[in-house]
């Protein structure tokens, strides 16, 4: 019984979470049956839900209601958010949270000590049965660690080494972060360690000066870790060796092995900023950590000479060897050699932390997945092929680093090719003309291509041949493309041309994707509120009947599944889009799935899913199809709309044109 109340209580906080996340991503009023949807509960459960946050969250009042439904209060969630575990409501999470920072604080290095449960629930104003129920909870969270919860009568004590508590404290305050975004400020309150700014501020300058390249999202894991080790080294002895991260290498230290200084700019800042002396285990184990998760050498050297100096030759090689793949299966170039170089010393990080289960967070990855979707694909397709070389897991968190580096390179190269052609018209007025032009070019030279200056008053609008005109002068009538400004280029003027610029680019691309697209449906293979089990079996049902028309064999299906594998094909709150990472297809085809009701796919909920195939003759298609249909759906009112509207594939194909038209 004890069990089930908890799995319900687990159940229905994860719920609450999500219910956050959902909200957080939600500026506008969202309905009880909108969330009901997209967690898979009944609007009463949502209700009830809100309730217990309100509570839980008294005095802020972090979720509004209204005739509209519910929306975030941003100002109170952003303080709720930033209150560390130990002074936020009475939850079991918090309780459990609790429980782990008084057993690690209990438990000395060689493992002895514990608490006693009835002080225990005196302490946390509980009774014996909540804390019971509460050990049920921190068992299953301690399933596949090295560490056992273990029990003599009224004492429970926490059994394993030393560097597994510090990951479980590490782990549970990361969940308990914004899901893993972790705030300096956060950290500095929970282990009372206000020094932690100013020794963030010392450790970047100093590794600056010494030439590396700094993650800095990964920055705050590293000094959660050392804000550990420095709670742990108050309250105890000094600390018998952590078990290290990396075995030693058998032919001695390799180019990846953090260098001496490391360790001991560590040292030197610790007894400044915390007036502690941290045992050489200590410091070893956080430079590794550095190494792998913050750091990059060779900022100071072109990324060549930096590939050559810190990275292997046979890293560089396989890079090298994965990058020409993925440029050849999805028509990109990748090829470039300081990109490749750059990637290597990324990728070094990675596989050890892969091969230590360290994998450091990203909280782009959700934007990232969702507004850069080819890249985000490009980055899947190169982390499945180091997966499989270096036979380690690489989760999205990483994959949406690789996608960084993916879509950095990629911005360079098509910055020329995206820029608008423009056209200026300003009367002449002295040098009026030539300094508008510079300002213009000054502020917006990456969006546009001024192809040409109009200087006369009596223009001849009919004959300006360029998607953006950009005028002084009111057109005596309506003209396409024509944007007046002021002859002083303004602020306002500079937002409303970049806004103007995002509308033009995003029209040509949907003219583009718009006839290409609807060639690809099929009215066998639309489906109207189809529900199998799962994702995989989803897959299956559309990999199946495509099969049977001649679109797909069974190994297309099977290498589906596979990309789902890697990472979770829901692109958005809204669509799924499985899919192969060859393009293997015997010919181009999208299955199409409009449900009412909202399944699970992998951590969201979707109301449509594309299955496409494509077929090596469609690689020129697939980026322009694959970035548009995710963005086309993007909109989750749109998508609602285009559901309830498509009761057939006519009207299917309807209503998808109208949105493509807007």
């Amino acid at each position: 019984m004890v069990a089930e109340t908890t799995n319900r209580g687990s159940i229905m906080a994860d719920k609450q979470t999500r219910m956050l996340d959902y909200l957080v991503r939600t500026p506008a009023w969202v309905t009880a049956g909108e969330l009901a949807d997209a967690l898979g509960v009944t609007p009463r459960s949502v209700r009830s839900y809100v309730t217990n946050l309100k509570a839980a969250a008294h005095p802020l009042a972090v979720i509004e209601s209204g005739p509209l439904g519910y929306r975030l209060n941003r100002t109170a969630y952003a303080t709720f958010v930033q209150t560390p575990p130990s002074e936020t409501t009475d939850s079991p999470q918090n309780r459990v949270y609790q429980l782990v920072r008084r057993l690690t604080d209990s438990v000395g290095f060689e493992g002895a000590g514990g608490l006693d449960l009835y002080t225990l629930a005196e302490d946390l104003f509980v009774s014996d049965s909540t804390i019971e129920a509460d050990l049920v909870r921190l068992r299953a969270l301690l399933q596949g660690s090295e560490l056992e919860l273990t029990r003599r009568g009224n004492i429970v004590g926490l059994a394993g080494s030393e560097t597994e508590r510090r990951r479980l404290l590490g782990r549970m305050f990361r969940d308990e972060s914004k899901r893993g975004f972790l705030e300096l400020a956060a950290i500095s309150r929970e282990f009372d360690s206000h020094q932690l700014g100013a020794f963030k501020t010392d450790l970047l300058a100093a590794l600056d000066v010494s030439g590396y390249f700094i993650n800095e999202f990964g920055t705050d894991g590293v000094l959660l870790h050392l804000a550990i080790a420095v709670d742990r080294a108050r309250k105890r002895a000094p600390a018998a060796p952590l078990t290290p991260l990396n075995d030693p290498p058998p032919d001695g230290p390799t180019p990846t092995d953090p260098p001496p200084e490391l360790a001991s700019t560590l040292a030197d800042l610790v007894v400044t900023h915390f007036d502690l002396v941290l045992d050489p285990a200590e410091l070893d184990y956080l430079a590794v950590l550095l190494r792998t998760r913050v750091l990059a050498p060779g900022h100071d050297l072109p990324a060549q000479a930096a590939a050559s100096a810190f990275a292997r030759p046979q890293d560089l090689a396989v890079v090298r060897r994965i990058v020409a793949q993925a440029s050849a299966e999805y028509l990109v170039d990748l090829t470039d050699e300081d990109f490749i170089a750059r990637l290597t010393l990324h990728v070094r990080n990675l596989i050890d932390r892969a091969g230590q289960s360290s994998f450091s967070r990203n909280p782009l990855t959700r934007s990232l997945k969702t507004s850069y979707p080819m890249t985000y694909e490009l980055a899947v397709y190169i982390a499945s092929e180091l997966q499989r070389h270096e036979r380690i897991v690489i989760n999205d968190d990483e994959i949406a680093y690789i996608a960084m580096h993916v879509g950095a390179h990629l911005e360079q190269q098509q910055r020329q090719e995206q820029r608008v052609r423009t056209v200026l018209v300003c009367p002449n007025y002295y040098d009026l003309q030539a300094v508008l032009r510079e300002r213009i070019e000054g502020a917006l030279g990456a969006d546009l291509d001024v192809v040409g200056v109009i200087t006369r008053a009596d223009v001849d609008w009919d004959r300006i041949d360029a998607p953006l005109v950009l005028t002084t002068i009111e057109p005596p009538r309506p003209v396409d493309g024509a944007l007046v400004i002021h002859p002083f280029l303004t602020e306002v003027d500079v937002s409303n041309i970049r806004q103007f610029v995002s509308r033009v680019r995003r029209s040509g691309r949907r003219a583009l994707i718009k006839d290409e697209l609807l060639r690809f449906f099929d009215e066998d293979l639309f489906l109207r509120n189809f529900y199998p089990a799962d994702a995989a079996a989803m897959i299956r049902a559309l990999g199946e009947r495509m099969r049977k028309r001649g679109i797909i064999t069974q190994a297309y299906v099977d290498g589906a599944l596979d990309r789902e594998r890697m990472s979770s094909t829901a692109f958005t709150d809204n669509l799924a889009v499985p899919h192969a990472m060859e393009m293997t297809a015997l010919r181009t085809s999208i299955a199409i799935v409009l449900n009412d009701i909202p399944m699970d796919w992998g951590e969201s909920r979707v109301t449509v899913v594309a299955m496409i195939a494509f077929s090596a003759a469609g690689r020129s298609s697939f980026q322009v199809v694959f970035d548009q249909f995710v963005e086309v759906f993007a909109d989750r009112a749109d998508v609602h709309r285009l559901v309830q509207r498509s009761g057939d594939f006519a009207s299917f194909i309807d209503q998808l044109v109208h949105l493509m038209d807007q």
